[in-house]
C-alpha cells in the first residue's frame, strides 16, 4: 500500500512539473508575440484633429480625406468641431491634449487666437501640424495647404481678363482674422491694383452661405454699380448668386474659392464663372501621410503644399 501511495505521488508531481514547463514557453511565446506586435505598429498613432467647422461642405471633404487615409494607415483619428468658435477650439485642443494623443492636427477658426491651445500643446511634447490655415503663434512643425496668395492672384487674373482690364469688382472676405481670408485677399487684390479694375466695396461675410446672400443683398441696394465679385470662398459666392440672380443681375461674374460640389456644379450651369479649386481630400490625405513621418521621427519641410487650379466652363 505504502509504495502504491508513493508511486501515485510521484506521478503527480511529474503532471505537475509537465503543466509548468508547458506554461513556461507559452509565456515566452506570448511576450514574444506582443514585441513583435509592437515592432509592426511602428506607424499607428494617436492623431487629434481639431477643425474649424464642419458645417461647411470643404471642410467636410477636408475631414473625410484625412479620415480615409487614417484608416488606411492604421491610424487612430480623433475629430472635433469648434464649430467656427475660437474659444471652443482652444477647449477641444485642451481636451485633445488630456486624451494624451499622439499629435495635433488644427485647422484654425482664427489664426492668432489659436496660439495658447498650440503652446499647451508644445508644452505637453504633442507636435502639432496646421492645416490649411496657419497661425500666429505656438510651435508648428508643418504647415500644409494650398497657396492661398497665389489662389487669389488666380482669380484675380481671370477676372481682369474678363473684364478686358477695367470695371468694378465687389470682394467678399471670409473670417476676419483667419489667414485663408488673409492671403485670399492679398494675392487678389496685388494683381487687381495693377490694372485699371476698382473694388467698390468689400465686406466680410463670414465663409457663410446666408451671409454671403444678405451681405450682397446689402450691397445691391446700396446702389452700387459692379461687374464682377470674388468671394473667398464658394458659400458666399453661392450666396451672393442666389442674391444677384433675386435681383435680375444675371450678367455679374462671380468667381469663388474651394471647388465645392456645388460650387462646380454651379460654374457648369453658368452660375458662377469660376471658382479656384483646393482639393481638400489631398490636403487632408496629405495631413495624416506627413503626420505619420513626424511620428516615425522624419524631418518634414515647413511648408507643405498642395496644388491649385481654376475651375471654369
Amino acid at each position: 500500500m505504502k509504495k502504491n501511495s508513493l508511486l501515485v505521488l510521484m506521478l503527480i508531481m511529474s503532471l505537475v512539473l509537465a503543466a509548468c514547463s508547458l506554461d513556461s514557453p507559452g509565456s515566452d511565446s506570448e511576450d514574444a508575440g506582443s514585441d513583435e506586435g509592437d515592432g509592426s505598429s511602428e506607424n499607428d498613432g494617436a492623431i487629434g484633429f481639431s477643425i474649424s467647422t464642419l458645417n461647411n461642405p470643404f471642410f467636410v471633404t477636408l475631414s473625410e480625406g484625412a479620415e480615409a487615409q487614417a484608416e488606411e494607415a492604421g491610424m487612430d483619428i480623433t475629430v472635433v468641431d469648434a464649430q467656427d468658435d475660437p474659444a471652443k477650439q482652444i477647449s477641444d485642443i485642451e481636451d485633445l491634449i488630456q486624451q494624451d494623443v499622439d499629435l495635433i492636427l488644427v485647422n484654425p477658426t482664427d489664426s492668432a487666437a489659436i496660439a495658447s491651445a498650440i503652446e499647451s500643446a508644445n508644452s505637453s511634447d504633442i507636435p502639432v501640424i496646421s492645416i490649411d490655415r496657419s497661425a500666429e503663434g505656438g510651435e508648428v512643425v508643418t504647415h500644409i495647404a494650398s497657396d492661398n496668395v497665389e489662389g487669389g492672384r488666380l482669380a484675380g487674373n481671370f477676372i481682369i481678363e474678363e473684364l478686358g482690364g477695367t470695371g468694378n469688382v465687389v470682394e467678399l472676405e471670409g473670417i476676419a482674422g483667419s489667414s485663408a481670408a488673409r492671403e485670399r485677399g492679398e494675392g487678389f487684390n496685388e494683381v487687381v491694383n495693377e490694372s485699371e479694375i476698382e473694388i467698390v466695396a468689400n465686406q466680410t461675410a463670414n465663409f457663410d452661405r446666408a451671409e454671403g446672400l444678405s451681405v450682397m443683398e446689402n450691397i445691391i441696394q446700396s446702389g452700387a454699380e459692379f461687374d464682377a465679385v470674388f468671394a473667398h470662398n464658394d458659400e458666399m459666392a453661392l450666396g451672393a448668386a442666389e442674391a444677384l440672380e433675386a435681383a435680375g443681375m444675371s450678367d455679374v461674374i462671380i468667381v469663388g474659392f474651394d471647388a465645392t460640389e456645388d460650387a462646380v456644379a454651379a460654374v457648369e450651369a453658368g452660375t458662377m464663372a469660376a471658382t479656384v479649386a483646393q482639393k481638400p481630400d489631398e490636403i487632408g490625405m496629405s495631413a495624416i501621410e506627413t503626420a505619420q513621418t513626424v511620428l516615425d521621427g522624419e524631418t518634414v519641410e515647413e511648408f507643405v503644399p498642395v496644388e491649385l487650379e481654376l475651375i471654369t466652363q
